[in-house]
């Protein structure tokens, strides 16, 4: 693809799914009014994008819409055939199709419609990986819990179920046992992402599959051409409970170089399996009897602050560099061939109920190691269960020379946030 301009001018750069920090982010190194977010009009109306945008100097402009639709990136595309991109980049996980079909349509770099197609769509991921001969858990598509008993009673317990469409652990549940399986379900169709997801919703696509019991990693890995141009292994950590919502990760995962190496090339098979040409995937995995089991394929960056812990402990600008290459330039700084320290992030919860205070934010953020310190509720909100990542409270980043110090000067600064909540009496 060659997105060579004949004036020089580069071309805005188009990010699918508006995220202030991503702005803020990128304000760092791109030229003032270079950004444009496509994001569906009830999201930007819902989430007030326009007036807490107001002030960036790097945004060019917000376009709103309907980008989740069939075909939606053709009649954007004959819409705004003078647009003329530089680099088009899926920010949200449900952009991810449509980044990759405008960035065909314009000419730039990109997934590919298939690969990105494969990525958002969990049951074709087992589909397609599993062909390749890339270990996945038996999985299959459910429309009921008669459909999810009679998986339980071929293969047995636990089980996981989940849908094959959505993104940050929403309606997903660890079932143990037959008699959990209707309400489970129930609980499971409780999908609303709020502001972050148009009020037409979105289609209910159910699946079980065997729970795989082992350590959890994730790879984050840039793509350039078909060749992976950067890979490294993230731990994560769950809360407790039947709820697989992360807790924290570190990076790089305290682990051997044989199993590092291991889940790199898998990662790799997988975006070769499902045909990526350039793009950066957040590809999760759980070790079972020391064999990695593919769980997903996020086909844009990590979210949770995973990023940012790349940056801290590699020094190398990921971000910056990830760019570069969707705007077809060549990437120019080197990999350190070893992380020089580690990066933690760990999250916070609260209970059901209504936010009467938050305090210790500017404590927390001065506590030795602390990067990034959030609490992401504020008084008179409504807290919940924890049923999703979004339903976390605060979320801290932080270095150490050890995976130990680094993980612990991040749990610190989360436990010293305190947010006072009113919980909900029991009906």
């Amino acid at each position: 693809m060659d997105t060579a301009r004949p004036d020089g001018d580069a071309g805005p750069v188009v990010l699918i799914g508006y995220a202030g920090a991503v702005l803020g982010a990128l304000s760092k190194f791109l030229p003032d009014r270079s950004v444009i977010f496509i994001d569906e009009p009830d999201v930007l109306r819902k989430r007030d994008v326009r007036a807490s945008t107001a002030e960036s100097t790097t945004l060019r402009e917000l376009i709103d819409w309907e980008y989740q639709l069939d075909g939606a990136a053709d009649c954007f595309y004959h819409r705004h055939r003078d647009l003329r991109p530089g680099a088009v980049v899926p920010i949200s996980e449900y952009g991810v199709p449509f980044a990759a079909r405008l960035a065909e349509r314009y000419g730039v770099p990109g997934a590919t419609y298939g690969a990105a197609l494969a990525l958002r769509d969990k049951h074709l991921l087992r589909m397609i990986t599993s062909a390749a001969g890339i270990p996945n858990p038996r999985s299959v598509p459910v429309g009921g819990p008669a459909e999810v008993r009679a998986f339980m009673a071929e293969f047995g317990g636990p089980i996981v179920l989940k849908p094959a469409n959505r993104q940050a652990s929403i309606g997903t549940k660890i079932v143990y046992e037959p008699h959990e399986i209707d309400q489970s379900w129930v609980e499971c169709m409780d999908q609303d992402e709020g502001v972050m997801i148009p009020d037409r919703g979105i289609p209910v696509r159910m699946l079980a599959e065997r729970f795989v019991s082992g350590d959890e990693f994730s790879v984050e890995m840039m793509f350039d051409r078909g060749r992976p141009a950067f890979g490294a292994v993230t731990r994560k950590f769950l809360f407790d409970g039947p709820r697989p919502v992360e807790r924290g990760h570190l990076h790089p995962a305290d682990i051997g170089e044989e199993l590092t190496g291991r889940l790199v090339a898998d990662t790799t098979n997988v975006l070769r399996a499902v045909g990526l040409y350039s793009g950066f995937v957040h590809c999760e995995w759980i070790v079972e009897n020391g064999v990695p089991h593919l769980v997903e394929c996020a086909g844009r960056m990590a979210g949770d602050g995973i990023i940012e812990l790349v940056m801290m402990a590699w020094d190398y600008d990921v971000v910056g560099e990830f760019y570069a290459m969707m705007q077809g330039r060549p990437l120019t700084e080197e990999v350190p061939a070893k992380a020089p320290r580690y990066a933690a992030v760990w999250l916070g919860r609260v209970p059901a109920g209504e936010v009467e205070s938050v305090d210790g934010v500017e404590e927390a953020r001065a506590l030795p190691g602390v990067h990034t310190c959030i609490a992401s509720v504020s008084a008179g909100e409504q807290t919940h269960d924890l049923r999703s990542s979004w339903d976390r409270a605060s979320l801290v980043t932080a270095e150490g020379a050890t995976p130990q110090e680094a993980l612990g000067n991040a749990q610190r600064a989360v436990d010293r946030i305190t947010v006072k909540v009113r919980e909900h009496l029991p009906v």
